[in-house]
Order: C-alpha cells, then sequence, then structure tokens
C-alpha cells in the first residue's frame, strides 16, 4: 500500500533535470532549468537559493532599497502590456464558448490506416526477406526468424531449444569463437543474438550503418557456419539449472507455470517445463541435428531495418544467402489442446502471507472469425482501470491489490482464458468468489452502450502504438509471413473493431465463455485462509516439487 507523506513534500524541489517526486511517485517530470554557476549575480538578485533550484522568484523583502526600487519600476512598465493582453484573451461577442471542461474537447475520427509497407522479396531458395529504410539515425537492425521451437522438440529433452539458443551465440562459429565474436562487437556498440520460443528460434543484431557489412558478415558466418563447443553447452546447463532449482522462489512464478499446466495439460508442449534429466540429455550432436533440421531458407524470413538503400541491402542479403540450398519444409509437431480438468487446486506455499489465485481455461486462435468480438468482450471485462473485473473485485470490493485478465489469442494456437489476482490470505475465498461472479455475469449482463464504445475506442486508439515505426512495421508484416496470415491483416483489424455491436460481445461470452470448464488455482498458505478452500468445491493438491537427480536433496519444504 502506498502512503503519501505530505509534510515530507513542503521541502521538495524539482531537482536539475528530473522530477518532483510525491509518495514514491514522479508527478512531474521533464528537463528543469537549472542556473550555472556563472549565473550567480542573477541567482542572488532573484533570490534563488541551492544548486538544484528551479524556478525563479522573487524575494523584495530581503533586497536592499535600490533593488526593490528597480523591481517596482519593472512592474509599473510591465503593467500596461499585462492590461493589453488580458484585453485581448477577452471573450469576442458571437465567438465559440471557450471549453469549461476537457470533455468538451472534439475527438476527430481516427483517419485511414495505411502503414508504409517493407519491401518483400523472395529468393529463388525460398527465403523470405523484408527490408525497411529508416534514415531517422544511423542504424540498422536485422532479424532472422526460423520455424521450429521448444514445441517440437522431445519431451524427453524439454530445455533443448533454450540450450540451443544460448550455445548458438556464445560457441561463435569455425573461423572465430563468441568471446572473439565480443572482442569485434563491443567496441562498436553492436549486438549479435541468438534465443529460441515456442515456435521459433532467432538471431538479431544491430550495429551502426557504417559497420553494418562487418557486422552482417559476422551474423551470417554465424547462421551458416556455427561450431557448438562444449564448454559453452556446459555454461547453458548450469544457467537452465539455476533456474530449476529457484523456480518455486517467486509465487507469481509458481502460478504462471502451473495454470499453463492446468489450461494445456502437463504433456502439451507449449506448457512443459524443463527438468534436470531433460537438460542434461541434450548433447552437442543434438544442438548440430537442430540446427541441421531447421535453418534451411525455405523455412527462414529475414527482416532489415535502418538507415540503407533498399536496391543496395538486397545486393548484399542475395549475396549472403542465395547460395543456400532449398530444404525440406520444416514440420510443426501436432498438438492437441483439451482445456483444463476443472476443479479448484492448491499449490501450497508456507513462506508467504497472500494468494495468487488464477482461473483459467482456453482461449482462441487469432484467424477466428470472432476474434475482433472477444477482443471488445475481453476490454469490456478486464481491460484497465475501468474494466468490470478491476471496479468490481479492487475498487468497490477492495479484495485485491492487483486484478488481471485476457481472453488469449495466439497465431498459431490456442491462447488461455485467465483471471488472476493477488490477495491477503485472509480474503483468497472472497477474492476468488467475486472474479467467478464478473465471469458468470459476462453472460448475462449485456455490454452498456458506453461500455461498447470506450472499449472500442481504448482498442483502437492504442493498435496504432504497435506501428509508430518502420521497424515495428517491419517486425509485424514479418510475423504475419512466419505464421501465414495475409499481409493487410493489420489493416483489417480496424474494421473488424468498429464493425463489432453489443449482440455481436453478449453472443460470443455465451459461446467462448463456460464457468463450468474452468479451473480454478490458489498458490498460497492455505492455513491463513480463513474461510476453507473447499467452500468452492473439492480441493485437489499439486505437487510443485522440484525432481532432484541423483546424488542432490531436495530444498527443505516451506
Amino acid at each position: 500500500m502506498l502512503q503519501n507523506d505530505l509534510s515530507s513534500q513542503s521541502k521538495s524541489v524539482i531537482p536539475t533535470g528530473g522530477s518532483v517526486r510525491h509518495g514514491g511517485r514522479n508527478v512531474v517530470e521533464g528537463p528543469a532549468f537549472p542556473v550555472s554557476s556563472a549565473g550567480a549575480p542573477f541567482k542572488r538578485f532573484f533570490g534563488l537559493s541551492g544548486r538544484n533550484s528551479w524556478v525563479p522568484h522573487i524575494s523584495i523583502l530581503r533586497c536592499g532599497f535600490f533593488t526593490r526600487v528597480l523591481c517596482l519600476c519593472t512592474a509599473l512598465l510591465l503593467a500596461p502590456f499585462a492590461l493589453a493582453q488580458a484585453k485581448a484573451a477577452a471573450p469576442v461577442p458571437g465567438s465559440p464558448t471557450p471549453w469549461t471542461s476537457w470533455k468538451q474537447v472534439p475527438i476527430p475520427p481516427l483517419p485511414a490506416f495505411h502503414p508504409q509497407q517493407p519491401t518483400r522479396i523472395t529468393l529463388d531458395n525460398g527465403m523470405t526477406v523484408f527490408l525497411q529504410e529508416d534514415h531517422e539515425l544511423p542504424f540498422i537492425n536485422g532479424f532472422v526468424m526460423i520455424r521450429g521451437g521448444s514445441a517440437d522438440e522431445p519431451a524427453s529433452k524439454t530445455g533443448l531449444v533454450d540450450l540451443y539458443g544460448q550455445a548458438w551465440r556464445t560457441s561463435g562459429t569455425a573461423k572465430m569463437t563468441g568471446d572473439q565474436m565480443d572482442d569485434i562487437l563491443e567496441p562498436k556498440a553492436a549486438k549479435i543474438e541468438t534465443d529460441g520460443d515456442a515456435e521459433s528460434t532467432t538471431m538479431t543484431w544491430t550495429s551502426f550503418a557504417k559497420d553494418f557489412d562487418q557486422v552482417f558478415g559476422m551474423a551470417a558466418d554465424l547462421l551458416l557456419h556455427p561450431q557448438f563447443r562444449a564448454d559453452k553447452l556446459a555454461l547453458a546447463k548450469q544457467q537452465e539449472d539455476t533456474g530449476i532449482i529457484r523456480r518455486n522462489d517467486d509465487p507469481d512464478q509458481i502460478a504462471m507455470r502451473e495454470a499453463m499446466l492446468l489450461a494445456y495439460g502437463k504433456d502439451n508442449p507449449y506448457a512443459r517445463v524443463p527438468e534436470f534429466a531433460t537438460v542434461q540429455a541434450v548433447t552437442l550432436a543434438d544442438l548440430t541435428a537442430w540446427h541441421d533440421r531447421t535453418v534451411t531458407p525455405n523455412n527462414i524470413i529475414v527482416g532489415i531495418s535502418g538507415d540503407f538503400k533498399t536496391a543496395e541491402m538486397e545486393e548484399k542479403v542475395r549475396a549472403a544467402f542465395e547460395s543456400m540450398s532449398r530444404g525440406s519444409k520444416f514440420v510443426p509437431t501436432p498438438v492437441s489442446f483439451l482445456g483444463p480438468t476443472p476443479g479448484v487446486y492448491l499449490a501450497q506455499k508456507g513462506d508467504v502471507n497472500q494468494s495468487n489465485v488464477w482461473i483459467v481455461g482456453l482461449g482462441t486462435k487469432r484467424d477466428n472469425p470472432d476474434y475482433y468480438a472477444l477482443s471488445v468482450m475481453n476490454t469490456i471485462f478486464s481491460g484497465g482501470f475501468g474494466s468490470r473485473l478491476f471496479q468490481s473485485v479492487r475498487t468497490r470490493l477492495g479484495l485485491a491489490y492487483a486484478v488481471d485478465g485476457a481472453y488469449g489469442a495466439s497465431y498459431d494456437h490456442p491462447g488461455i482464458f485467465y483471471v488472476a489476482a493477488g490477495t491477503k490470505s485472509g480474503s483468497t475465498v472472497a477474492a476468488t468468489k467475486a472474479m467467478m461472479d464478473q465471469i458468470r455475469d459476462l453472460k448475462t449482463d449485456p455490454p452498456t452502450a458506453k461500455e461498447l464504445k470506450d472499449a472500442k475506442d481504448q482498442l483502437l486508439n492504442s493498435w496504432i502504438f504497435h506501428f509508430d515505426s518502420p521497424e515495428k512495421i517491419l517486425r509485424q508484416q514479418a510475423t504475419l509471413a512466419f505464421f501465414e496470415y495475409p499481409a493487410d491483416y493489420i489493416e483489417k483489424y480496424r474494421a473488424g473493431i468498429e464493425k463489432v455491436t453489443a449482440a455481436d460481445v453478449t453472443r460470443v461470452a455465451d459461446k467462448y465463455v463456460h464457468p463450468s470448464k474452468l479451473a480454478i488455482l490458489v498458490v498460497g498458505n492455505a492455513p491463513q485462509f480463513g474461510t476453507p478452500l473447499s467452500t468452492l468445491g473439492p480441493v485437489k493438491n499439486l505437487d510443485i516439487t522440484i525432481p532432484m537427480p541423483p546424488g542432490m536433496e531436495p530444498p527443505p519444504a516451506q
């Protein structure tokens, strides 16, 4: 709970180049107007004190006789100008009435949205390339997206793609180790990084435009000729093991992990987590085999944005990658999404005095025709401070210091529908009931005209900030191409949201929201709940113990 100590604020000043803090929050931010030591006479004249002083103030009573006379004369000279300005500001008969409230400010309609599209090139070997010029700054950024991610790794080697993403960059190439690459890149303020996620592995780089040829050459060599090294794989495993052994330290992390396992199932690759045994099972040969399987030009999308000329950059990309031989198209591993087994689940954590409550089910995909109506429903339900969820559970009932939710949608698989809150232990059951009440109300309480308008305005006015730079547009177009969505998907979004009606919101709520099919997860200290969790239904205790390898003792139970 934030507390504002007002008495301590009476001495606050705006520091040089800084901000005013009130109750631990910045309430005024922006450039200050410091007075340098060379302006000492100016400071003495206007009564400024302290090197962090910001606004000059006149202290006539503390000045000498001549100073007071000078100030009085200055005021008399400026008086006519002030009077003329006041007359000019007076309303003119027949002129529009001045606004008396921010609500009177007219809001113009949104203009047509046609973002600057990157140049798309397809090489003969199937590689897709996006180029986007941006001459605002002398930088060039690039990325490579490669189909195939952790959703496609063997369950017995869960963590393989994480290790691959780390060891790929740190190992380097046959010509240059990762450490040698660092020695070259760091003085140039340049970077080359590799990573992996559920659907892809990636390489990114950034540099000044003048250094692009060298940095791009190093990145291309790393893509085409990596040499995985045993010591770097061992280091990656050590880092992965550290994450495993500490994964129960944070109740937020426990809640998110267990919520995914409940929503997708323990055998679903989108919910699986690495264990000591699966990490240790990964070998150098596994990393090489993964690279050889996925890095083929027809499985790759390259994007480059920055300070360059498109024709020249196309030549460089072709010279680097056109000699690659087309390979087999990567086929993702089929995955089933059955949704959670309804019930009440407890992950006991005895060293906390608060609970993390998650209510979860399956979401949808972004190519669902109902995606737009679901987006509006989601915003009405849980879209920020004005949402039903926040206003009820936190503002009116005061049962949670944090409450959130979303009807999740991913490109190639269902997201998760979740409602999550943080509450003190004693209000765990009451907060959970209030959250469930709001979920049920989605099916019975149609949106008001104001709720519908506010939700659509919020979505449309925030949407543009996903595409407010050439690089963001480039990345969005590359993502659409990666998941084989139409290139005009983002331009259709506005029309899709604008067409949503209150009847659409009611229809999708009735179709997709099923309280009886949801799982309730609580991470907390059950003896402190007050009202038993069993009030909500039979409780299933989750085992969050970390499976330890032979020779390692488990951490003490909390």
